[in-house]
């Protein structure tokens, strides 16, 4: 072995803590950037489950062809095909309402229901009916009703279970094939099939598309791909979702470089006389760059699977933990590839964070390194090279914002590559920071001056702690880095959560401004009596009826809807975004116009616009422009007599209403009542919009779980860092610790001024990445949605600013309880 290697690794054996604080950092990187592979696992399974109604367990997914019996047949004689579950459903009319029949196997991996009172249906004839259909509908185990099929035919179904789905929409049953088919109906969906372990899923599904003729060519898809096109329909955020997760493992890897250099930065420089030693007695600057290029891929390798090993014990705890507190989420796999791969670039960024401060090292002459103290804050400021190349590299980000700010999509119409800007994004921020380790210790002092004003007249503590901090800028700059890192990313994750979240609920108000609506098919009234039923009905509030019509013309926007409903009479409608005017002006010969309307047409609030339906023409003032989802997803809201001039029928298409109880007992007493009053009007319908809302609110929780997951990450990469890197600061100042308690510093004043040193970089870290997060969110989430708001949550950031300042002077406890406790006279004979 090289005697240099030799002699590093022997002083690594000797002084294991400072080899332990600098694979601190990096297993802590290797800890995150594992974790975020996981986290997405946990994410797009948990988000997938939440919003698909494919099981895990299906390989393909065969439909849209027209199947029958025969095609079934066909598949299960297919090679390689182990098990099959037929998709299929069809309406049924019962006194109760309308009773959606749909098949399912009832259990084993392709089932997506579980029995939890008497049995699944064996024989045709027979339903398993959900929880929810049991209260709505009155249909208990046990019970028999007889039900139309059409074409003068009727059956009789028999309840022999109550089975619990993904979704139970309170008006669903399940039972076999022969059970949800009717004459002249008997086409199968969907077909989901597992293979056999090992089958060529490829050749099956060639084998599948010529065998199976059907009406025409079926549709065969893999099971994972259903899942997320199914999830996707559900919720456009979840696309949204999985690009904001790759992003987090992006900067995963840039916060895992960046610690590692701050780290290996400081440790080298303390080890200054023992490399100039080594220098002095012969070692040449190749053979030590080599040696601490080496130390640093064994800490890489130690570090990066101690990291895996942790991340995959936490990943795989998380769930049932967070079941314990009501939330549930898919559990992660074990990714081995991903592992291997964390491992290594584990290893490459600790090599890469080492090569510079190890050539800056091995390029000190013997001489100066011996006459030097062993500290990192000999020097102040910062060459001029690396002022050019700091401020070079801010143009460069600068830059590569101001790209991706021009190719923002304009209207929700443009097509635009999302992931593309992303990641412009993310080459922006990491040019940012790498400009801000540049120009750090020139940065640091202003901010200081300002943070350390009040502490300054705290007495001698707090003077010798700012001047602690200023005295030593590339070190506070180090420090300082790491905090602001993690600090961007908090404030990314919460001013871009917030932006998101009010997108989504604004979306979720237009879709469902009200728990139940009860309407007909296109051109169906509804009868006369129905809107002053419900009304009177003590189970229902808000009972709100509208017009709804089409084929209107709103200036040059052809084909439009156009609705009656009252904003004012729905309190949910206040939450949508109202882009210019006011929407509690409407009244006759006013419009309130989408903005997309408005914006195609160049209208604004004010303005003459023209409606025109059959024949019949009405000229309106616009008294206020809509952003982004409308009402029932129209372009026009008018006053009601506004709308009659148009030539609508004066009897209401629809009506909303809320249930006047709460909880599931309060819905199901509200749904009965308004289908009571609707009677058996047999092409009205009675749609749950509370359950779509709860579905939606469910899966976004799920993933403000995992986002919390996330900052959680970010948080302990920032304290981390500083912990470490104020420790081996503390090792590096012995002797300034010492002459401090000499002259007459007590125990607890060393404690804590450097305390409050350790909370200064905090504040310092949380100001400037304060600075960069909130234009960076903002860039981001106008790059995810381009009508989602501009938000910026003060009081959250407010809350994040105090509790990181807080966390980065614990962070120095430890380091400062050690520094007090050497006494002056060891303290001083530290070399």
């Amino acid at each position: 072995m090289n005697p240099v290697l030799r002699t590093q690794l022997a002083g690594v054996g000797k002084r294991p803590a400072r080899l332990l604080l600098t694979g601190l950092a990096v297993l802590v990187a290797s800890f995150v950037v594992y974790a975020t592979v996981l986290a997405q696992q946990i994410t797009e399974r948990s988000v997938l489950n939440g919003l698909s109604g494919t099981p895990e367990a299906v390989d393909l997914v065969v439909q849209n062809g027209g199947l029958k019996a025969a095609d079934l047949n066909t598949i299960n004689a297919t090679p390689g095909v182990a098990e099959t579950a037929v998709r299929t459903s069809m309406g049924v009319r019962l006194p109760a309402g309308d009773l959606v029949l749909a098949t399912d196997p009832g259990s084993g991996p392709l089932s997506t229901v579980q029995v939890t009172e008497g049995r699944y249906p064996t024989a045709a004839g027979e339903i398993a009916v959900t929880p929810r259909t049991v209260e709505r509908m009155a249909l208990t185990v046990g019970s028999k009703h007889t039900v139309d099929l059409g074409e003068g035919k009727k059956a009789t179904l028999s309840v022999v279970g109550v089975v619990q789905p993904r979704d139970d929409i309170g008006f669903l049953a399940y039972g076999l094939l022969p059970t949800v088919s009717s004459p002249g109906y008997d086409w199968i969906e969907r077909v989901d099939i597992r293979l056999d372990a090992g089958a060529d899923a490829t050749a099956v599904q060639e084998k599948i598309a010529s065998q199976v003729e059907g009406e025409a060519p079926p549709e065969i898809t893999t099971g994972d791909d259903t899942r997320i096109a199914e999830a996707r329909e559900a919720a456009e955020e979840v696309d949204q979702v999985f690009i904001v997760v790759k992003v987090f493992v992006a900067v995963a890897v840039l916060a895992a470089g960046l610690i590692a250099a701050s780290t290996f930065r400081i440790v080298f420089a303390q080890r200054m006389r023992q490399l100039a030693l080594l220098r002095a007695v012969g070692a040449g600057r190749g053979a030590l760059t080599r040696a601490l290029a080496a130390e640093g891929l064994l800490t890489g390798v130690v570090a990066g699977l101690t990291g895996v090993l942790a991340a995959l014990a936490v990943g795989h705890l998380l769930p049932p933990a967070l079941s314990a507190f009501g939330f549930e989420v898919a559990g992660p796999g074990f990714p081995l590839a991903e592992a291997l791969g964390t491992v290594a670039l584990a290893v490459l960024i600790t090599v890469v964070a080492v090569l510079a401060p190890a050539l800056s090292a091995a390029r000190v002459a013997p001489l100066e390194a011996l006459r030097s103290a062993s500290t990192t804050g000999a020097r102040q400021g910062i060459g001029r090279l690396r002022a050019i190349t700091g401020l070079l590299l801010a143009v460069a980000a600068a830059g590569a914002a101001a790209l991706v700010w021009t190719g923002l999509p304009k209207t929700p119409e443009d097509d635009v590559d999302v992931q593309t800007l992303l990641l412009g994004i993310v080459a922006s921020g990491g040019l940012a920071f790498v400009a801000l380790i540049a120009l750090g210790p020139v940065l640091v002092r202003p901010v200081l001056a300002l943070a350390g004003w009040p502490l300054r007249r705290l007495g001698p503590v707090g003077r010798l702690a700012v001047g602690g901090v200023g005295g030593s800028a590339r070190r506070a700059a180090a420090v300082s880095v790491v905090v602001a890192l993690g600090v961007t990313l908090l404030t990314g994750v919460l001013v871009g959560g917030d932006s998101i979240r009010i997108l989504a609920e604004r979306e979720a108000i237009a879709a469902a401004p009200a728990d139940f609506e009860l309407k007909g098919n296109t051109g169906t009234t509804l009868k006369d009596g129905v809107a002053d039923r419900a009304k009177q009905s003590t189970e229902l509030t808000r009972v709100t009826p509208y017009r709804w019509a089409t084929g209107i013309t709103v200036g040059d926007f052809q084909d439009a809807g156009a609705t009656d409903l009252s904003m004012a009479a729905l309190p949910r409608l206040a939450g949508l975004d109202t882009v210019s005017g006011d929407v509690t002006a409407l009244a006759p010969g006013s419009a309130i116009i989408a903005g997309y309307v408005a914006e195609g047409g160049g209208i604004t609030t004010g303005d003459q616009i023209t409606l025109t339906r059959a024949g019949k023409q009405v000229r309106l003032t616009v008294a206020a422009v809509l952003g982004g989802p409308t009402p029932l997803h129209t372009e026009a809201l008018l006053d009601p007599s506004d709308l009659s001039k148009l030539g609508v029928p004066a009897a209401p298409t629809g009506l909303l209403a809320d249930a006047a109880g709460t909880g599931e007992e309060g819905r199901t007493a509200g749904l009965q009542a308004l289908r009571a009053a609707a009677g058996t009007q047999p092409e009205i319908s009675v749609e749950v919009l509370a359950d779509q809302r709860d579905q939606v609110q469910s899966a976004l929780a799920t993933v403000m779980v995992i986002g919390l997951a996330l900052i959680g990450l970010t948080v302990l990469i920032a304290i981390v860092g500083v912990g470490a890197t104020t420790a081996l600061s503390v090792v590096e100042r012995v002797r300034e610790s010492g002459l401090l308690r000499a002259v007459g510093m007590s125990r607890g004043g060393l404690h804590a001024m450097l305390t409050t040193e350790s909370a200064l970089y905090g504040v310092i870290g949380a100001v400037l990445g304060l600075v960069l997060g909130v234009p960076y969110a903002w860039l981001a989430v106008a790059a995810l949605a381009d009508d989602a708001p501009l938000t910026l949550p003060v009081w959250q950031l407010l809350a994040v600013f105090v509790v990181l300042v807080a966390l980065t002077a614990l962070a120095g406890v430890m380091p400062a309880r050690r520094a007090a406790r050497v006494s002056p006279v060891t303290a001083l004979g530290t070399d």
